[in-house]
């Protein structure tokens, strides 16, 4: 089965979105190191060739990550695919409960996932995340305080975490909608 990918301008710069009739699969800021690889990793694990163009996933995610950036977005209402494993999909939907505008730690996260003492696998599963703002991997930080790694770089970060306090003082939520894992 095709998957049809197409670039998108956001605020935050430009991103690939991957997706199929159903489902976005990929979401990832142009810069971010390892995307060939990563972009190979979807196609194999997935058996489907990956053709640019729109489908109506991406579209939905264009128009839903506008709407964000303006500050306008109450809900993430594309549907999105986990392409991981369980621990990485537990990770993943622990990080959506993540409040707008606010920052978890990895040990927050691996605490609420029941694996207290699993703070690197969050970690390195937090990375994986292939689904950049939709799940929110921006939100988590150090114990310390400190902001770490982002795939769309830390200054990116940074902005991104900015943008959702000032959304959050206006009392706007965002949430997603996971339709097939």
């Amino acid at each position: 089965m095709a998957k049809k990918a197409a670039w998108l301008d956001t605020a935050a710069g430009s991103m690939l979105a991957i997706a199929d009739e159903e489902a976005l699969y990929l979401l990832e800021f142009a810069g971010r190191h390892g995307l060939k690889q990563e972009v190979e990793r979807l196609r194999q694990k997935t058996k489907s060739t990956i053709v640019l163009g729109y489908t109506q996933p991406i579209r939905s995610i264009e128009r839903e990550l506008n709407q964000y950036f303006e500050k306008k977005l109450r809900k993430f209402n594309t549907a999105i695919f986990f392409l991981g494993s369980p621990f990485q999909k537990q990770v993943w939907e622990e990080l959506q409960k993540t409040p707008l505008g606010e920052t978890r730690s990895y040990s927050d996260i691996a605490v609420a996932i029941g694996r207290p003492s699993a703070c690197r696998a969050v970690a390195q599963a937090t990375g994986a995340n292939q689904l950049a703002i939709v799940i929110p991997c921006h939100r988590v930080i150090h114990a310390n305080g400190k902001l770490g790694g982002y795939a769309g770089g830390i200054t990116c970060k940074k902005w991104l975490i900015a943008h959702e306090k000032e959304c959050q003082s206006k009392g706007i939520a965002v949430h997603c909608k996971i339709a097939l894992s």
